[in-house]
């Protein structure tokens, strides 16, 4: 017998409120399903188990704030028979929704009273954050066909009916949302410039070449093949941190401990505000169009707010970029517990020496926030200069 816990999804992360399961008693789960939703601070996060069993009991009420580590299911081995210690499992079906009483406070509070659901959708059996998505669309839930416990629609059925290129609304109380995303950022970046001993180094990187191979590249593949110039950056980093373990890890109570694997924390700007910084899995090993395809997709769900719990806490390196515009370097702040961030300024045209001669380069500039504790500037030194070698080659990244 297993209790799955409420997983602890940031450094910042204190509590999370349950507002969907995607399970039953009595369905199988695997490694990786998503079995639940759980909204924080930065969001809904799709929670992932990560044990094979099935679904004795979920132990958690829908709408509950529970802190990290508390119980929301009991998961039962293939086999193995429950106990008559263990907790009775709960109802299956999902019950109707009444009419909220004035004393009693709703689920969610990011939707206004006005975009609660109408009278006539409130018979249908649906889980509170499936209703709360649906206001803030528009969607009939009358009209959706639920694959939840009992018929009854879930998040994910109105997410299907709506139109992939139809924009976000947002709800009437975002700033609210955005308010709570600010303070959590704070509060993440408070404690590392409090407790990471921070120290930066920057290099200027020509990447003319890179940028005319990735232009003949481009156009020779149709328009949806192509890839952007960051791509380049994302896996000349990603393999850098596979060769100087120093800048790829965690820091926690026992130390540094080096990752086994590159996960690569891309630094997403949300729209409206905020950021979030959710990972690509062994981004080193990864072809250039499959890269760029993880990128895309990661930065869909998250301005979506779709991600999953694994994304949020696997990253051992950060990278964050300016993008083609903007400044021209920026410091960043390391995530924790990783150990690293790297920064890409714009790229901008310089006067640059080149065989004795001053030409015109396309150059970027590089700036690695790094832990103190676990490296210094040899280290770091050897990363960019390896990233800047990479770049160098761009055919073989």
């Amino acid at each position: 017998m297993g209790i799955f816990q409420m997983p602890s999804l940031g450094a910042d992360m204190e509590d999370g409120t349950l507002v969907e399961w995607m399970v039953k008693p009595g369905d199988e789960v695997h490694r990786g399903d998503i079995v639940a939703v759980v909204e924080t601070q930065k969001g809904a996060i799709e929670i992932e188990i990560f044990q094979d069993g099935v679904v004795h009991s979920l132990d958690a009420e829908l709408g509950a704030k529970l802190p990290v580590g508390a119980p929301l299911a009991t998961i039962l081995a293939a086999g193995e028979a429950p106990s008559s210690a263990q907790a009775a499992p709960m109802p299956a079906t999902v019950p109707e929704v009444e009419t909220p009483e004035p004393e009693k406070a709703p689920v969610s509070t990011a939707v206004a009273d006005s975009e609660l659901p109408r009278p006539a959708m409130l018979g249908i059996a649906a889980s509170p954050a499936a209703r709360q998505r649906a206001a803030e669309r528009g969607v009939d839930l009358a009209a959706l066909a639920g694959s939840g416990p009992a018929g009854a629609v879930v998040l994910s059925d109105v997410v299907s009916a709506i139109p992939p290129s139809a924009e976000p609304a947002r709800p009437a109380k975002a700033a609210d949302a955005m308010t709570e995303m600010r303070k959590a950022i704070a509060a993440a970046m408070q404690r590392s410039k409090r407790e990471i001993p921070h120290f930066q180094l920057s290099q200027n990187v020509d990447i003319q070449t890179a940028s005319d191979w990735l232009a003949a590249r481009n156009a020779a593949v149709p328009p949806a093949e192509r890839i952007l110039l960051g791509t380049l950056f994302m896996k000349a980093a990603a393999r850098a941190a596979a060769q100087v373990k120093e800048m790829n890890g965690h820091y926690g109570e026992g130390g540094f401990t080096p990752a086994a694997q590159v996960n690569l924390g891309v630094a997403v700007a949300l729209r409206g505000g905020g950021l979030i910084a959710p990972a690509i899995p062994e981004a080193d090993k990864l072809s250039l169009p499959a890269l760029m395809a993880a990128m895309k997709d990661l930065v869909a769900r998250a301005r979506a707010m779709r991600l999953r719990s694994s994304e949020m806490t696997s990253g051992t390196l950060t990278v964050s970029a300016l993008g083609e515009k903007g400044a021209d370097a920026m410091a960043g702040i390391i995530f924790p517990p990783q150990v690293a961030l790297l920064a890409i300024g714009a790229p901008k045209v310089r006067p640059w020496v080149v065989d004795g001669a001053i030409v015109p380069r396309l150059l970027v500039t590089l700036t690695l926030s790094a832990d103190h504790r676990v490296s210094d500037g040899r280290q770091a030194n050897k990363f960019l200069a390896e990233i800047d070698t990479l770049l160098q080659s761009p055919e073989a990244l």
